[in-house]
């Protein structure tokens, strides 16, 4: 039965039937979309509703249809520009098919956004989770139930969209090595983040490749308060490079660098992860490998709806490894943060 979403002495099914001279059946089913009702008179049902000012609340439409036109999207952080484009894309798909998105964050925290799911599960079509922190048992525990779509993670099991991020670490390896940096840092993001580790591994191997020695720094957090900190440390290592897990980390890590006397980039060169909006407004301008966040906001509500559809021919869609699509490459954009080292290497 559709029902309407306010209370009181407002307009019901049964005030449209009347105004309209047919059948309150006739209404709900008119207003759910249902088969079996004519174009004439659903056009006659919908300006009785209109003229009632009428509207149809998602959950009672979900009743008979079990779709809410509603899909939620909960980031880690949502105050970090990473995920600006990631949410621009998947809003954008969405609004190309009439969906609402609802948005939510979890906090980094893997607890809270179990929580947070569990209670927008109920009126969605289905979640995308950016970056999730909570653990692959429990994301394939909420995916059945309505399914889940993971961005920048892999879980057996789940639909995951993850950007190719080898082809920009390997040119940011080359990068600092034809600039004669030999030894490299990595800030490391939250210990719990799948694509961290995966972009440590990449940058790893990338400098095995390259002769070059590279060396893991843990962080407080993915901030720029969390790339400060660590500046001691990474001075430390005598790197005289490094590449940050995110952007916020590498401006963060250049202000204290240069703070304290450190000359960027003639002594030392920073890279960034992400290419944010405003990593080109820092002095000197931040190099950054882009991700496709965009593009991947976009794919992963589109998964979502082929999952929720049941095109894939399994449960939800679901598929044991993630979806890469050829156009989602991570590209580095050189700036004046990296280049040239003007002091010898030790």
């Amino acid at each position: 039965m559709v029902g309407s979403d306010t209370a009181g002495g407002r307009a019901t099914i049964y005030d449209i039937a009347k105004l309209a001279g047919v059948n309150p059946s006739t209404v709900s089913r008119a207003l759910g979309h249902q088969p079996g009702v004519s174009v004439e008179t659903r056009k006659l049902v919908e300006d009785a509703a209109a003229q009632l000012s009428f509207r149809v609340s998602p959950l009672a439409r979900a009743l008979p249809t079990g779709r809410t036109g509603t899909v939620g999207l909960i980031v880690a952080d949502i105050t970090n520009p990473s995920y600006f484009d990631m949410i621009r894309g998947a809003q954008s798909a969405a609004a190309a098919r009439g969906l609402t998105l609802v948005l939510a964050e979890s906090s980094e925290s893997g607890s809270t956004e179990s929580v947070v799911a569990q209670r927008i599960q109920p009126s969605t079509d289905g979640i995308i989770l950016a970056s999730p922190r909570m653990s692959d048992p429990e994301i394939r525990e909420l995916n059945k139930a309505k399914p889940v779509v993971v961005i920048n993670r892999s879980v057996e099991g789940i639909e995951s969209v993850v950007p190719d991020i080898e082809p920009g670490i390997r040119d940011a390896v080359r990068h600092l090595a034809a600039n004669g940096h030999t030894r490299f840092a990595f800030l490391a993001g939250p210990g719990q983040s799948w694509i961290s580790a995966r972009r440590w591994d990449s940058f790893r191997e990338a400098c095995e490749w390259a002769g070059r020695t590279a060396q893991p720094i843990p962080t407080l957090a993915p901030t720029l308060e969390g790339g400060r900190r660590a500046a001691g440390e990474v001075l430390a290592s005598r790197a005289t490079a490094a590449l940050c897990y995110n952007d916020l980390l590498a401006i963060g890590l250049m202000r204290e660098l240069q703070a304290a006397g450190v000359k960027v980039p003639d002594e030392f060169s920073v890279v960034g992860f992400d290419n944010i909006f405003g990593s080109d407004f820092t002095t000197p301008t931040l190099t950054s490998i882009a991700s496709p966040f965009k593009e991947c906001g976009a794919t992963a509500l589109q998964r979502l709806l082929a999952s929720r559809q049941g095109t894939e021919g399994s449960p939800h869609g679901v598929r044991s490894t993630p979806l890469r699509v050829s156009p989602m490459r991570t590209t580095l954009i050189v700036r004046g943060s990296s280049g040239r080292l003007l002091a010898p290497s030790t």
